[in-house]
């Protein structure tokens, strides 16, 4: 999907067709509910903030500009609107403190999942990701999932891109330590093998 392509369907819907924004929804709709389940962490709540992003999507589609790319735009919005939902219900969005030792386990965690299939690989990073905080979740997601450049996820997150670095390089060493953790016994199989 090409910015143009999106281009044709939001002028269709600011002109009165429903079902071109329909368009727009299908093709966004995972993206957002996804960045959206890594901020509130649950999944009806995630639903419910989805449903809130596609209407105000709606009600302000006439004031995209054609700036950033449209997915960037849509992102910025989840986002905003995920964080006023947790502002809403007395929480925030979660971080965590790091550890000194992860370098190490960086290592140890990068070798145990060289060993491992490319399903087991991502499926056992994905499990690992919802142990982490929402804003852990979230960079990384939008890095790694989406494949949003720096600078596309410093407009979303309004933060500078040398924050979304630091973000990227903690949120890395989180999920590192919680792969350790994991894979501890899969590290230990591989031990005993050599």
């Amino acid at each position: 999907m090409s910015q143009n392509d999106d281009q044709c369907y939001i002028d269709k819907t600011i002109n009165g067709d429903t079902r071109a924004f329909g368009v727009l929804v299908d093709r966004y709709k995972y993206m957002v509910f996804t960045l959206a389940m890594k901020i509130v962490k649950n999944k009806e709540e995630a639903e419910e903030v989805s449903q809130d992003v596609f209407i105000k999507v709606y009600q302000v589609l006439n004031t995209f500009k054609g700036g950033s790319k449209f997915s960037t735009w849509i992102y910025r919005i989840t986002y905003n609107r995920s964080l006023d939902y947790l502002k809403k219900r007395g929480r925030s969005l979660q971080t965590s403190s790091l550890d000194d030792s992860v370098d190490y386990l960086l290592k140890v965690t990068e070798s145990v999942l060289d060993d491992l299939e490319a399903d087991e690989r991502k499926n056992t990073i994905k499990e690992a990701m919802k142990e982490l905080a929402s804003g852990d979740g979230v960079v990384l997601t939008l890095y790694y999932f989406e494949e949003l450049s720096l600078k596309e996820i410093s407009k979303i997150m309004d933060i500078t891109v040398d924050a979304v670095k630091v973000r990227l390089f903690r949120s890395r060493k989180r999920l590192a330590i919680i792969l350790e953790r994991k894979l501890e016994p899969q590290s230990s199989k591989n031990y005993e093998r050599r």
